[in-house]
Formats: structure tokens, C-alpha cells, sequence
């Protein structure tokens, strides 16, 4: 009986260079960015629609209002969540490994494969966009 082929996730890792920083340097600050975009643009919305709101019912605009405030409050927790990962960033050794997430791949499984192993523990070791190691459970 032939062996069926499955998709898994593949963990991937990037080893530290100085061009990796600086490349996870941008991307969080363009993440910082945009989220500070998101809160000024809020603040503008909020003010601008409680002003509308003041002259209708009370009830409906603190409720606006508590539901802006919650927004506010979760853009900026990660804003802050994304200052604290370029801090982390700026720490980062060069030539340690850095997990950078996960990308599918397939498997193939037979009759009498130990699935778990054969769908976890896969990892795709980069450098400068280079791969460098594959690593199998």
C-alpha cells in the first residue's frame, strides 16, 4: 500500500547576522509605526465622533466611548509589546539561532509511521536568506 503525503508545519530558524537585526530592526519599527498611526487616527475618529454624539443619547456615547478607550488601550499595549521586541532585538547575539515562525511542508506517511514524529520537530535553519540546515525529529 503506497504512503499518502500530508502537510505539517516546519519550524524556521534564522541565524543572527548583522543584516538580520537590522532587518527585524525595520520591520518592528514599521509595525511601531503604523500602530502609532492607528492610534492618532482613533483619536481623531473618537473626537470627532463623540462631538456628533454629545447632542444624542447619552448611554450610546459613553458606550462609544468605552469601546474607543478599549481600542486605544489594545493599540497601544502593542506598541509597547513592539518596543519591547526591538529592545530584545538589539540584544540578540550574533550567530544564535532566532525563531522567525513557521512554513508548511509535506510529509509523507506509510502504515506503521509514528505520525507524531513524522509531523513534528522539523526545522528550516537560514542564514542571509541561505538555507543552511534542514533538521528532522
Amino acid at each position: 500500500m503506497a504512503g499518502i503525503s500530508v502537510r505539517r508545519s516546519i519550524a524556521l530558524r534564522v541565524i543572527v547576522t548583522e543584516g538580520f537585526k537590522e532587518e527585524l530592526r525595520n520591520e518592528l519599527q514599521q509595525a511601531a509605526d503604523e500602530t502609532q498611526r492607528r492610534i492618532d487616527q482613533m483619536e481623531v475618529q473618537s473626537r470627532r465622533l463623540l462631538s456628533g454624539l454629545q447632542g444624542a443619547d447619552l448611554t450610546q456615547a459613553m458606550q462609544v466611548r468605552r469601546q474607543l478607550e478599549t481600542e486605544r488601550q489594545r493599540q497601544t499595549a502593542l506598541k509597547e509589546e513592539i518596543q519591547r521586541q526591538m529592545e530584545e532585538t538589539a540584544k540578540l547575539e550574533l550567530g544564535s539561532e532566532y525563531p522567525r515562525g513557521t512554513i508548511e511542508g509535506v510529509a509523507e506517511i506509510n502504515v506503521g509511521d509514528d505520525l507524531l514524529k513524522k509531523l513534528s520537530g522539523s526545522e528550516v535553519v537560514v542564514k542571509d536568506g541561505e538555507v543552511v540546515e534542514i533538521r528532522e525529529a
